[in-house]
């Protein structure tokens, strides 16, 4: 969130956890969501300044939303076109409602409008990708560094695809409320594309100094759970709940004292979270024997695999190179090959896996991602070339904005580095 990385991590927490909620209470009073979304940037921005020095108000929500609320009307107030939209809304409400609450009015916003702003973000006039980026801004609370690394382009091109965006949704007219079921149904798949993102973010953090950033992997689950109980019947909302669930689980283990990265293999299998395993399996189970068949339930049946395996080498690989077989069909992503060649090289050996690796080099989408010269660093770890394998780590650590990642890789690479040195002539 843009102005809020110098500031204390409880304060931007917070702001990160209300920034949705305000945006929608704004968006649902005034119906313009790219003002609103302003107005409500600027009351972040008040507050990171001011929370930190002065102490985070007894009501922090009502606070922001009175910011931003006031806000809003003087860029309603401020040009021609926010004076029409000004007179439009004037139309609709008593004209008690169109001047902001005194400093000392307690404004009621009870209502957490995330959901209906996810559905927003998800407009049809939108493209999927351009969804999903506002939607990151919006309610994840990303910044457009962020989106653009999870997409794999230029900074420059995800804030140009965020202001169309904006412009689109202004443009259409769209009011904010819950579209009816067939209009729902047509976005499912952009919002369950953004819950996704939102979630992978929280759960391996881009950009910082930490591994996750737990508000955002928690927001997404949660929003999820909320998406599940309006369309419990959906096999594939049931599905990705299940892959975050079964993928949360483990995330405690993942990190040593140190905040040090802990690969899967090298995990303490006994402080996953037998609960959420629990409920991630069933719900997998329910959603696969329900059908359709889709890419999160598969992933979440490979996640399953993965957490019920009693150890790293009793994992069943090939059952999981035969789910990412079905993956790659379904999707054609290029992590999800990167991830096939990996599990090829688990069942059928590393010089196997690095040849599939060898067929990605040429796709630009990994071109500058740290995945596929890690990946090809642990087949060459695996298959004995240390020179190999220590060159691939250190190209990996190069290309990777994860700090937690770099020291991982960069580890990697001394660990072997030393082993060769102490190899006899």
């Amino acid at each position: 969130m843009t102005g809020l990385t110098t500031i204390d991590s409880p304060v931007e927490d917070l702001l990160r956890e209300l920034a949705p909620q305000v945006l929608g209470v704004l968006a649902r009073r005034f119906g313009d969501f790219a003002t609103a979304e302003d107005a409500v940037q600027e009351a972040l921005l008040a507050a990171a300044t001011r929370w930190p020095a002065e102490g985070v108000p007894d009501n922090p929500r009502g606070w922001l939303i009175q910011v931003a609320y006031r806000r809003m009307i003087e860029l309603v107030r401020g040009e021609a076109a926010r004076r029409r939209r000004e007179d439009l809304a004037a139309r609709r409400e008593p004209d008690g409602r169109q001047t902001a609450p005194a400093a000392d009015e307690e404004f009621t916003a009870d209502r957490d409008d995330t959901l209906i702003l996810l559905f927003l973000c998800c407009h049809p006039a939108l493209s999927p990708a351009s969804a999903v980026a506002l939607t990151l801004r919006a309610v994840g609370g990303l910044s457009t560094a962020e989106i653009a690394h999870a997409f794999l382009v230029p900074e420059a091109t995800m804030a140009q695809r965020i202001s169309r965006a904006k412009q689109r949704i202004r443009a259409s007219g769209v009011g904010f409320r819950m579209p009816e079921s067939a209009e729902r149904q047509r976005r499912l798949a952009s919002v369950l594309q953004v819950l996704y993102l939102v979630f992978t973010e929280g759960h391996t953090a881009s950009l910082g100094p930490d591994l996750r950033r737990v508000d955002l992997s928690e927001e997404a689950i949660r929003l999820t759970r909320a998406l599940h109980a309006l369309l419990p019947a959906d096999s594939e909302v049931t599905g990705l709940l299940a892959l975050m669930l079964l993928t949360d689980a483990r995330a405690t283990a993942r990190t040593g004292p140190s905040g040090e990265l802990i690969s899967l293999a090298d995990q303490d299998r006994r402080r996953w979270d037998a609960a959420a395993i629990a409920e991630g399996v069933a719900l997998v189970t329910r959603a696969l024997a329900r059908g359709p068949l889709g890419p999160y339930q598969v992933q979440a049946a490979i996640a399953a695999l993965h957490d019920e395996a009693p150890s790293a080498e009793r994992t069943d690989w090939p059952q999981i190179l035969a789910l990412y077989e079905v993956l790659e069909r379904m999707c054609g992503n290029p992590v999800v090959s990167l991830n096939r060649a990996v599990a090829t090289a688990m069942v059928h050996g590393p010089d196997a896996g690095l040849e599939a690796l060898a067929a990605l080099a040429a796709d630009t989408r990994l071109a500058r991602h740290h995945r596929l010269p890690a990946a090809r660093a642990h087949l060459h770890e695996m298959a004995g070339d240390r020179e190999r394998a220590v060159a691939d780590y250190r190209a990996a650590a190069a290309l990777t904005t994860s700090l937690p990642e770099q020291r991982y890789l960069m580890m990697r690479a001394a660990r072997l580095a030393a082993a060769r040195q102490a190899e006899p002539s």
